[in-house]
């Protein structure tokens, strides 16, 4: 049992500190891959640190979870996790993580649901504006274009993802700016960054008092956009994606001095205009490789008393 609470507190200490040090960090913005990436793991270790507590809680109230759990084990090695203790606290705890996984299910499920819904209407909905020629199949063109008044383009996802852009982003997108918002869609596409939206927004929703789900949300919106920017600046040049984020926005006066909900979009140009030095690929390496370190640690938590019996 003193096993399942001490994975449980990890998990919570994690979920409490690690968004406070993310904040903390100023190199995130620098380096927004290896932001995603640390993100991803810290989530990993919370829910790993909740799976495994739910694991032993279950394992020390319910002899036939026991069975499951150490069937291949020497008695030695279960006789060092001292299971027997505190059986009916032991079953309190199972059901109820039991149950906070089984939510988190069911929200990522319905989170993967709207999302489908939401395409679906989409495209229903582009098929009445840009009509299909005869002959022509649905997504069959990646690219798209949209007779409208407001610049616009936006990515669609799918088993047949397509680009979609308005006449009036065409009039306004001069030069290479074209390309560089198709890179810059298409870095989301390549690295399936609606995938982790919906993950987070999936946990946010879930459990909104934890931290570290409403935080991983809100950087994930952010740090997807920073990395999608970074993408095409790296084939077509900072200025140039740069101007072609003012074009398609400043009809919507996110660069007035008023708040609105786009008010990334003015940090994202500034960030474009004046970029930050890069951390050095040593720097960046040691992040990844410490970040990939983090579910490690209630792995070994959880191993400890078993390797201890073994040795």
């Amino acid at each position: 049992m003193m096993l399942s609470l001490a994975l449980l507190v990890l998990g919570a200490l994690a979920a409490v500190v690690a968004p406070r040090l993310m904040a903390r960090a100023d190199w995130p913005e620098r380096e927004p891959v290896v932001a995603l990436w640390v993100w991803q793991c810290v989530v990993a270790a919370v829910l790993l640190s909740f799976a495994l507590s739910m694991t032993f809680s279950a394992a020390a109230a319910w002899q036939a979870v026991r069975g499951h759990v150490f069937a291949p084990a020497p008695s030695a090695v279960v006789e060092a996790y001292a299971l027997g203790a505190h059986a009916p606290w032991s079953a309190v705890l199972a059901v109820v993580l039991a149950c906070g996984g089984l939510w988190t299910g069911a929200m990522l499920a319905r989170e993967v649901h709207r999302a489908h819904a939401r395409r679906k209407r989409r495209r229903a909905e582009l098929l009445v504006r840009a009509p299909l020629l005869p002959g022509e199949d649905p997504g069959s063109d990646p690219l798209v274009l949209l007779e409208a008044e407001r610049p616009d383009a936006w990515w669609l996802p799918g088993a047949a993802p397509q680009l979609v852009i308005t006449t009036a982003a065409l009039r306004r997108l001069k030069g290479r700016q074209l390309d560089a918002v198709l890179a810059h869609e298409q870095g989301h596409a390549r690295a399936r960054h609606d995938w982790l939206l919906h993950c987070s927004a999936a946990l946010a929703n879930g459990f909104p008092q934890v931290p570290v789900f409403a935080a991983f949300r809100d950087e994930m919106h952010r740090l997807v956009e920073l990395a999608a920017d970074d993408s095409a600046s790296r084939r077509f040049g900072r200025l140039t994606i740069a101007l072609a984020l003012v074009e398609l926005n400043e009809h919507r006066g996110v660069f007035g001095p008023c708040p609105t909900p786009d008010a990334q979009l003015p940090q994202r140009v500034n960030r474009l205009l004046a970029p930050l030095p890069r951390l050095t690929a040593s720097h960046r390496l040691g992040l990844t490789a410490a970040a990939a370190l983090v579910p490690v640690v209630p792995l070994l938590v959880a191993f400890v008393p078993g390797l201890r019996a073994l040795g």
